[in-house]
């Protein structure tokens, strides 16, 4: 395998959304590190779905995993654009890494941020923002994915505590996880005003995690069923308001749709640097095949829509805290993760019957960045969010 060295490919953003010195800084130490300690072995991570336990406890020493948590929490309290600039670079090199990566700072650690009470961010971020544990987001069910209104585990009141029935299917971190944000039902009669937030402990009694599920791709990241059985949790553990749970899971979703987008460029821009060096070294016909129409055609197709997401996703994450975040963060997910699944399957082509082969890298990333039109909401949802943002206009 090819080792990654400094993207070969820069393409720029079409907006003018300069960095900072800070943010600057920043990309360039995570690109180092995952260029250093992230991309050795990650085709045998992959071949042996091995979770890095090692990566995680070294990222959360440079402050990774809490860069959504305030200062007073132990967090480095960076913004939003710095944490998508760390995940670029992390899905560059490794789509599997980048995902827990995004699960915990971003549907976990972030709405406890935002809709966390005082005592419950004292007690829960510290841990999570110095990746002493890895957070974890229980929302989809077997029986409820774009229907989110619908899912059926039960959390009802006893006393000082809330205590939880059901399962959660597709849980990313499962079983690594030391503390989940879980939706479940608290008001039967209230339909989707009946649903209620909860900070759950991994060790709390009655939760269990089922066996890892057999994926397509981000063979090393663990994904898994989890279940709670008369699972106990304090009162003080429930996230906002009691009924605000679908609220919650709403903005946490419009929010961490930004990093799926995020993840895609960086898998984009992979593929694209991938398509570049095996065209210029690929002889057929006595010539490279970079030399020939077709290839540059695909190559020039790939850079382009790449700097269209990155312009879709710098201008969502300036607007973040605007009316229009979640059309444009639906608009940077649905069209970022469409325009790397084109790439990657157009690398793959220029790399013909070799990109079929799992020592060539574009192989696991072809694999790798299907899930990212399904997670966070499927395309078809991002159109639907799309369209009423703008009929309501």
């Amino acid at each position: 395998m090819a080792v990654i060295a400094e993207p070969a490919v820069e393409t720029p953003t079409g907006v003018d959304f300069s960095l900072s010195e800070d943010q600057q800084l920043l990309r360039d130490e995570v690109r180092r590190f995952a260029v250093e300690r992230i991309q050795p072995g990650v085709a045998e991570r992959d071949r042996e779905h091995r979770f890095p336990v090692d990566i995680f406890q070294e990222m959360g020493e440079m402050g990774l995993l809490g860069m959504l948590v305030p200062e007073e929490y132990g967090g480095a309290g960076t913004d939003t654009l710095a944490y998508l600039l760390a995940m670029e670079e992390i899905a560059r090199v490794d789509p599997a890494v980048a995902v827990t990566f995004s699960v915990h700072n971003s549907v976990c650690c972030w709405p406890i941020v935002r809709f966390g009470s005082e005592a419950l961010k004292r007690k829960v971020l510290p841990s999570l923002a110095a990746g002493e544990t890895l957070g974890g987001f229980g929302l989809t069910e077997p029986g409820s994915g774009s229907d989110a209104a619908s899912l059926k585990t039960s959390a009802k009141r006893d006393g000082d505590s809330w205590v939880l029935n059901g399962e959660k299917a597709w849980i990313t971190n499962a079983g690594y996880a030391g503390w989940y944000v879980v939706v479940a039902r608290t008001n039967p009669e209230a339909g989707k005003r009946g649903l209620s937030a909860f900070v759950v402990p991994g060790d709390a009694p009655g939760f269990s995690t089922g066996k890892p599920e057999e994926k397509l791709g981000l063979k090393a990241s663990r994904t898994a069923q989890i279940y709670f059985s008369d699972c106990r949790v304090p009162a003080e553990n429930l996230l906002g308001e009691e009924g605000q749970g679908l609220k919650i899971a709403l903005a946490t979703l419009d929010h961490s749709r930004l990093g799926i987008a995020a993840q895609a460029a960086g898998i984009h821009q992979r593929a694209l640097e991938l398509a570049v060096s095996y065209a210029k070294e690929r002889v057929q016909f006595g010539q490279p095949i970079a030399n020939n129409q077709a290839i540059q055609f695909k190559i020039a197709q790939m850079a382009t829509e790449l700097a269209a997401s990155r312009a879709l996703l710098f201008a969502a994450a300036a607007a973040e805290h605007t009316s229009q975040a979640g059309r444009l963060a639906a608009q940077a997910k649905v069209y970022a993760s469409e325009a790397a699944n084109r790439a990657c399957q157009e690398s793959l082509q220029i790399h013909g019957g070799n990109g079929f082969h799992d020592d060539y890298e574009i192989s696991r990333l072809y694999r790798d960045v299907r899930v990212t039109t399904i997670y966070e909401g499927t395309s078809e949802m991002q159109r639907m969010v799309i369209a009423r943002h703008l009929l309501k206009e």
